[in-house]
C-alpha cells in the first residue's frame, strides 16, 4: 500500500530543495542514513578541519560520532576538550561547519535562534563550507511559521534538555524573558546567499532533533 502522507512530504522536500537552490543553497533529500552518510563523504575533503555546532539532530542522527572516527581530518570536538570557547572559536575558520537549523521555510529560509550565537555566526561567514543536517519535521511554511515553531517546540524542548530554570518549561510557549538561563538571543534569518552552494542543506526523510 502506498504511504500518501510520506509520498506528500517527500515532494515537499523536493519543492523546498528547489526554493533553496533558487536561493544559491545546495540542497539533497536523503532517503536513509546510509545514504547520508554517502554525501558527507563527498563533502568532507581528508585534511579538512572541521567544526560543529551544538544539536541534537547531529547527535540522534550519528554525524558526531562519524565525525569522531573519520580518518584525515582535524575535528574541533568542542564536546572533549578543557576549553570548548577556544574551540568554537577555531571552528569559526574551519574548512567545514555541521550545524542543524531551527527551520527550513517553503520558500528556501533557514531560520535559527541561538543562545552564545557561535552557531549562527559560523552559518554566515568564517567557514569554506557549512552541511546542514535536518529531519523533514523542520519544514515550516514561511518565516512566521518558523518563528513559531522555535517558540512553541524547539525553545521549550532545548531548556528543558539543559535543565534551564525559564518560563518556557513550565508553559511550554515562549514567553520573551528575561530570565539568566534564556537561550533565545540571536535570531538569524538566511534567505538568497552570495556564495552559490556554500550552505549544503541535507534534508532527512523522518524526524530529528527539536
Amino acid at each position: 500500500m502506498i504511504d500518501y502522507s510520506k509520498a506528500v512530504m517527500k515532494k515537499k522536500i523536493d519543492n523546498v530543495i528547489k526554493a533553496l537552490e533558487e536561493n544559491n543553497i545546495k540542497g539533497y533529500r536523503i532517503s536513509s542514513r546510509e545514504e547520508m552518510f554517502e554525501v558527507l563523504e563527498t563533502l568532507v575533503p581528508d585534511g579538512a578541519t572541521v567544526g560543529y555546532g551544538g544539536s541534537m539532530t547531529l547527535t540522534d542522527a550519528g554525524v558526531i560520532d562519524w565525525l569522531r572516527w573519520k580518518k584525515n581530518i582535524e575535528l574541533f570536538d568542542r564536546a572533549r576538550v578543557d576549553d570548548p570557547d577556544e574551540c568554537m572559536r577555531k571552528s569559526l575558520v574551519s574548512d567545514v561547519f555541521f550545524t542543524s537549523t531551527n527551520a527550513i521555510t517553503e520558500d528556501g529560509w533557514l531560520y535559527n535562534v541561538d543562545g552564545r550565537g557561535n552557531r549562527v555566526s559560523a552559518m554566515i561567514f568564517g567557514p569554506k563550507s557549512v552541511v546542514v543536517i535536518a529531519g523533514w519535521n523542520k519544514i515550516v511554511a514561511d518565516l512566521a511559521a518558523a518563528q513559531t515553531r522555535v517558540r512553541k517546540i524547539a525553545a521549550p524542548a532545548n531548556c528543558m534538555r539543559l535543565d534551564k530554570q525559564t518560563p518556557c518549561v513550565k508553559t511550554t510557549s515562549c514567553a520573551n524573558c528575561k530570565s539568566p538561563d534564556r537561550i533565545c538571543r540571536s535570531f538569524v534569518a538566511m534567505g538568497p546567499q552570495g556564495e552559490k552552494n556554500r550552505i549544503k542543506v541535507l534534508i532527512l526523510e523522518e524526524n530529528l532533533g527539536y
